[in-house]
């Protein structure tokens, strides 16, 4: 998964940064709020961590920011050298999924991000398969059926898929695409997502037949989108 970083500290900066790799995530790792901020509104990413105070913007301004343009999914947890009551709870109150205090318990503290990864995107981590509309996602053999036919897709493509109907409605920017397909940070403008996203729509035939629609979102990424949402979500509605 990929996570953002803003920490003042820069040994505890990275030393968190190193715990997280270790964990198998991406990292991205910021000293100053506003630069996060300024990173956040191109780029997207799986979880935040937050200072509590920053300079030029602070991890609670950042977290105001965040969700007031609709990221709601979007887990974060603060740690902060702020023991105090009431900036815990000023933090929860603002959107806030968890607040930790130093000195850090590293063990725990991993575990603490797993945790919230796991309640925010239960499709990366719910085993062997997972079914969404027509399709369904063999994890363990990397094989898409759609409609209960096998589609062939190479490595890249099945991983490409993965994370799109993992994250179904949710803005994927370019760089956060290329992250976790290609195991590497976005550096420079290239065709090659784009490329790869209109041959999967093909292969998947990703269209409102089968329920789906796979759209470009200006100067960001792809969202896709299940045009079968409204339903499911009244029925979850109706059996609350």
């Amino acid at each position: 998964m990929r996570i953002a970083i803003l920490q003042r500290d820069p040994v505890l900066r990275q030393s968190i940064e190193k715990l997280l790799m270790g964990a198998g995530h991406t990292c991205l790792a910021y000293d100053d709020g506003l630069s996060m901020s300024k990173a956040l509104a191109r780029s997207t990413v799986d979880l935040l961590v937050l200072d509590w105070q920053g300079s030029r913007l602070s991890g609670a301004e950042v977290l105001k920011s965040v969700r007031s343009v609709g990221g709601d999914r979007t887990p974060v947890i603060f740690v902060s050298a702020d023991t105090s009551e009431e900036s815990a709870m000023r933090a929860l109150v603002n959107g806030a999924d968890d607040y930790v205090t130093l000195p850090l318990r590293l063990g725990e503290f991993r575990e603490r991000v797993s945790a919230l990864l796991r309640r925010a995107y239960p499709d990366r981590f719910n085993g062997a398969s997972f079914d969404v509309g027509p399709y369904h996602f063999d994890t363990r053999r990397q094989l898409v059926m759609l409609r209960g036919q096998p589609v062939q897709l190479s490595g890249t493509q099945y991983r490409l898929a993965s994370l799109f109907f993992s994250n179904i409605g949710r803005v994927m920017s370019r760089d956060h695409i290329f992250a976790m397909v290609w195991g590497r940070e976005f550096r420079e403008f290239t065709r090659t997502i784009d490329s790869h996203v209109s041959r999967l729509r093909l292969l998947l035939e990703i269209e409102p037949e089968n329920d789906f629609r796979l759209q470009p979102v200006y100067k960001s990424g792809y969202r896709l989108l299940y045009l079968r949402q409204s339903e499911v979500d009244e029925t979850e509605k109706e059996a609350a």
